[in-house]
């Protein structure tokens, strides 16, 4: 399951996974995700080790951006992912 976390200015809307555990580590999916003519840009980073298994569309300097965005956001995602997303009333 992902749960939403924001939408960038340019309509790059961040998902987010529950806490995987695999191997005694946890980790989260990072997903980026934006509307083009054509159909969608997307990438989708794992945390903690910030490795990219996806990426189409985005540019070199947008995914280094997103890695600086995900670096300073990890513990805020570890946290909405441990309990199931934001609670928003």
């Amino acid at each position: 399951m992902m749960y939403p976390y924001m939408i960038l200015f340019d309509e790059t809307e961040v998902t987010h996974s529950h806490i995987i555990e695999e191997d005694g580590m946890q980790r989260v999916e990072v997903h980026f995700e934006r509307p083009t003519e054509e159909g969608f840009d997307t990438a989708r980073c794992v945390l903690p080790t910030y490795t990219w298994i996806k990426r189409e569309g985005f540019t070199d300097k947008e995914i280094d951006k997103f890695e600086k965005y995900l670096r300073s956001n990890a513990h805020l995602l570890y946290r909405y992912a441990a309990n199931g997303g934001i609670k928003i009333a």
